[in-house]
């Protein structure tokens, strides 16, 4: 198994507007694939496949850590890329919420 768990939606309470900014701040860290719960069942392709798909975002996945769970906000395809070259961790920006 790849992730912990595939989920649908963000089961955490809403952390209001984190800005690109926002984000930026927080350090990046390593995550273990099997620790992550996906908020989202689909995955774009076209977002895999692309060799410049950090070109306009962060060059981190995003993840929020809520009651002991890390949940993979944004960043699935760069998780998935990693499994496929059979890294079991990836390095993410975590913010904690509680």
């Amino acid at each position: 198994m790849i992730f912990k768990a595939v989920g649908d939606g963000r089961p955490y309470p809403d952390h209001g507007k984190v800005t690109p900014k926002d984000w930026a701040d927080v350090p990046p860290r390593m995550v273990r694939l099997d620790e992550l719960v996906t908020t989202k069942r689909t995955l774009n392709l076209d977002n895999l496949l692309s060799e410049d798909s950090t070109f306009y975002g962060d060059l981190f996945a995003h993840v929020v850590e809520y009651k002991g769970v890390l949940y993979l906000e944004d960043g699935l395809h760069r998780a998935v890329r990693a499994a496929l070259q059979q890294r079991p961790a990836l390095h993410a920006r975590v913010l904690v919420l509680t």
